[in-house]
């Protein structure tokens, strides 16, 4: 068994000046912290993993596909490997925790 402390990882993740940092990967999935500051652009691209986000704080706007909405603490969203999506219109920082099946980097779909 593991345990983490979301402050632990949001200073470790501080720490390392990224707005993403990985704390758990095993065989089947890994698992992340993502933080982006209110106002702040998300710039990630479509994975070859499913992935599953868990919003921990904040509010904001999520586009997966034509999908548009509003989300905020509580919300969890599903995207399908090589689906086009991202975090928009930030209106409080937003704390996320992220789920990759397979872990990130290990997908075998295919992306164009």
């Amino acid at each position: 068994m593991k345990h983490f402390g979301a402050a632990e990882l949001d200073s470790q993740r501080a720490g390392a000046g990224k707005s993403y940092l990985e704390f758990l990967r095993s065989h089947a999935l890994s698992v992340g912290l993502y933080v982006l500051r209110a106002g702040e652009q998300d710039t990630q691209q479509p994975h070859t993993e499913d992935e599953v986000y868990y919003v921990i704080e904040g509010r904001a706007s999520f586009q997966a596909g034509s999908e548009n909405l509003a989300i905020q603490a509580g919300s969890v969203l599903y995207v399908e490997a090589g689906e086009e999506h991202r975090f928009h219109s930030i209106e409080q920082d937003l704390k996320v925790l992220v789920l990759f099946a397979p872990p990130e980097g290990l997908g075998t779909r295919h992306i164009s």
